[in-house]
């Protein structure tokens, strides 16, 4: 059993990094524009016959890796050595403004927090002291119609459809 794990590990240890791989690839296709994920892949295969099976993934993977470190730069779906005569790359949004130097004996007190500060649970609660005006809190209930209601018919006769008209 040990023979069967042995030739995959003489199969990695055969192999150059993939970061390695990946920038033989850009220098020897010298492409003035960059070279994309296909060439760069298909060379790596010609060059090195025992590559793993998920060689497209890590390829994608390694590049991606190699972009955010600043190994290599994209430019249109083409992947090229990053110049090395060019500023570097800024982050992203505003940067920061330039904070002035404190002088060494001043102490920094800690930042506030965020939010509205909790209320003391201990302090004694507050009352609102209302003036007086005489009158009660709230809507005066309404007023009682003064207006006697029409006399109910008489009990023969029978009420029509909808509502009555007003008198």
């Amino acid at each position: 059993m040990a023979d069967a794990q042995d030739p995959p590990q003489t199969q990695q240890s055969l192999l150059p990094d993939y970061p390695q791989m990946i920038l033989k690839a850009i220098d020897a296709l010298n492409e003035q524009a960059g070279s994309n994920k296909s060439t760069i892949s298909k060379h790596i295969e010609s060059t090195h016959s025992n590559l793993p099976a998920a060689h497209t993934t890590l390829l994608s993977h390694h590049l991606a890796k190699m972009i955010n470190g600043g190994q290599i730069v994209m430019l249109k779906n083409n992947y090229m050595r990053p110049d090395p005569n060019a500023p570097p790359k800024r982050g992203r949004g505003r940067p920061p403004k330039p904070k002035a130097p404190l002088p060494p004996d001043t102490v920094v007190s800690p930042p506030r927090p965020r939010g509205r500060p909790p209320k003391d649970p201990l302090a004694p609660p507050k009352h609102k002291t209302t003036v007086s005006t005489g009158r009660p809190r709230g809507r005066p209930p309404k007023m009682a119609k003064t207006t006697p209601a029409a006399a109910p018919p008489p009990p023969g006769v029978k009420r029509g459809r909808g509502r009555p008209p007003k008198v």
